[in-house]
């Protein structure tokens, strides 16, 4: 009988081993599916949102794949300051004192036999926070408690894998586009596939989340070349130290395609560039009374590939293909548990591999930065964090000008009130240029997202973003503009419905593109 249990005992973990694997293996296969394309990442690896983590609000959410209904998407999770949904974390021992006011003021209100008295009015000292959990767990403060709630019964449940659990979800779409850019008019229909998921730890101690998502697309008529393929996957260790002590060790894996506004952009291409991205950090984060100190180190890697011209010949992008590395300190004080300012420094230098591009240029760069700002956090109303600073990018060939000026950055969650919810999202970024004589242009974007609950399984969005390019040396400046709507119609915990419609525009910079996409998708989720 020991035999026999033993034997059960080593097949099960046998079993649980396969299904991790397996698990990691289904979020890494996004990397090699396609969707809709993003803004292109900023040669600074200074503090600035992720394109992951940023993400672009006007984006449909059937070109990408996910139905993403959750303000709270707009994140950045990769600053250790910051809890794992990306508001400042509070002192706990300031929920032990909520929690002990309001049990003597309960304790108040028991009769002398120690029976809890209702004939007297319960009083509890307004002076005091309302009473909470002292372990919060990882609910996105972003999320209404009434939408935690109703998710806890409704969401699919996922796949437990031992001490893991998967969250998988596969979409099929069907869509279609329509492009004006300077009287030319393209029009293509085109199947998206998309497969996103989420593998998250359930450990005692310390958490590992790993996120993917991707879409393949195929055009029902029309050229494949011109489909925009999307993957993205994430890895997050969180360390638990000491006491007050939190390190994170955070890799990431991002595929896109250069997209055609892009002032970067091959004009006759038929297929522009894809862009591998490579990234991780590590960093360490302390409380020491009211006082947030983080220390962080960063690297990242950008590999291109070759771009297709309309005569069917080869453009090779290798003289695009780059390292950065950079390292960043933070300083915040506790002024109340819901209003944290802070400050921060960082600097990082990008090398190219070659030392010169095609244009004779070197175009390696030191990168040096600071901000200042606050983060909030009033409960789920309002949370969220904003900074303005100011970079500067020195290039190494004395032929280009340096780019600095404002950074602003930010993200912001905002309930008015049960069922709605509103998100924005506001990121400085600095691109080079691969214009000879041009050194770079500062990107600004601006993203929000409107999201109601219509009914108990109807959820209706409205979404926009504004990216603005500021050339700076007499450039004309670049504007793109997205705005959005969709639906998306929970028909059981496992499946939804979704239909979306955006339109986005580009102007300035002898750009003037039109784009209006429409689809509709079924999602299966469990």
């Amino acid at each position: 009988m020991k035999n026999i249990l033993q034997t059960g005992a080593t097949r099960q973990g046998r079993r649980t081993t396969i299904g991790v694997v397996a698990a990691l293996a289904s979020l890494s296969a996004a990397c090699n599916v396609a969707a809709q394309s993003l803004p292109s990442s900023g040669s600074s690896t200074l503090p600035a949102l992720s394109d992951s983590q940023f993400g672009t609000a006007g984006t449909t959410t059937i070109t990408q794949g996910a139905a993403t209904a959750d303000p709270s998407a707009i994140t950045d999770q990769s600053d250790p300051t910051l809890d794992p949904t990306g508001i400042a974390t509070a002192d706990p021992s300031a929920s032990a004192v909520r929690t002990n006011a309001s049990t003597a003021a309960r304790a108040a209100q028991r009769n002398a036999d120690g029976a809890l008295d209702t004939t007297q009015p319960y009083e509890e000292d307004l002076n005091q926070p309302a009473d909470e959990a002292i372990d919060q767990g990882t609910t996105p403060i972003g999320r209404p408690e009434w939408e935690e709630q109703r998710a806890s019964t409704d969401d699919a449940p996922g796949i437990p894998l031992g001490t893991f659990r998967l969250r998988p979800t596969v979409s099929q779409s069907i869509n279609t586009e329509v492009t004006h850019d300077s009287g030319y008019k393209e029009t293509r229909n085109f199947l998206a596939t998309g497969i996103r998921g989420t593998l998250s730890s359930d450990w005692s101690r310390h958490a590992l989340t790993v996120t993917g998502d991707g879409v393949f697309q195929r055009n029902i008529n029309g050229s494949q070349n011109d489909t925009e393929p999307h993957a993205n996957i994430e890895a997050d260790l969180r360390l638990d130290l000491a006491d007050h002590t939190t390190g994170h060790v955070i890799g990431r894996y991002n595929f896109q395609r250069e997209d055609v506004s892009d002032p970067n952009a091959i004009g006759d291409a038929s297929e522009q560039a894809g862009v591998h991205e490579f990234g991780g950090e590590a960093s360490i984060e302390r409380e020491a009374g009211r006082i947030r100190g983080l220390a962080a180190i960063g690297a990242s890697r950008q590999v291109y590939t070759d771009a297709k011209l309309a005569d069917g010949t080869v453009l090779s992008m290798k003289d695009r293909d780059r390292t950065g590395i950079d390292g960043r300190l933070r300083l915040g004080y506790e002024l109340s548990p819901a209003i944290i300012p802070f400050a921060e420094i960082a600097m990082g230098h990008t090398v190219y591999d070659r030392r010169r591009d095609d244009s004779g240029y070197e175009r390696s760069s030191n990168n040096y930065a600071g901000r200042a700002g606050v983060a909030f956090d009033f409960g789920e109303k309002l949370s969220g964090e904003l900074a303005a600073g100011y970079q500067h990018v020195a290039y190494e060939d004395p032929r280009l000008k340096a780019v600095d000026g404002l950074t602003l950055d930010g993200k912001a969650n905002w309930s008015p009130h049960r069922g709605t919810d509103v998100s924005f999202g506001l990121r400085t970024t600095v691109q080079d240029s691969t214009t000879p004589g041009e050194s770079g242009w500062a990107e600004y974007q601006l993203s929000s997202v409107l999201a109601h609950q219509m009914r108990d399984h109807l959820v209706a969005r409205l979404t926009g973003s504004t990216t603005y390019r500021d050339f700076g040396n007499g450039g004309e400046d670049n504007v793109t503009w997205i705005a959005g709507t969709g639906l998306t119609w929970s028909i059981s915990r496992y499946v939804e419905l979704t239909g979306d419609v955006e339109y986005e525009r580009t102007t300035g910079g002898g750009s003037d593109q039109g784009i209006l996409r429409a689809g509709v998708g079924l999602a299966v989720k469990r």
